[in-house]
């Protein structure tokens, strides 16, 4: 049941790729956020990483809990 999920594709990848992929985007975003803070550029204000971070984990957890899932029956 869960495969039907993970494995629904959409323009080509499964929901498990975009997922992955948002997570890598959303990671990368926390540590660039906390970077540029660092160096002074304060484009996107510092209140923001946190945020940006519980984002990421709450997407890697579904996106591992998808994957894990696939192989429960």
């Amino acid at each position: 049941m869960f495969q039907q999920y993970s494995y629904f594709v959409i323009f080509g990848l499964p929901v498990i790729a975009y997922l992955g992929i948002a997570t890598l985007i959303a990671f990368f975003f926390t540590a660039s956020i906390a970077i540029l803070n660092f160096h002074g550029i304060r484009t996107i204000p510092f209140q923001w990483h946190p945020r940006i971070a519980a984002l990421a984990i709450v997407l890697a957890i579904v996106h591992g809990t998808l994957g894990l899932l696939v192989y429960v029956q």
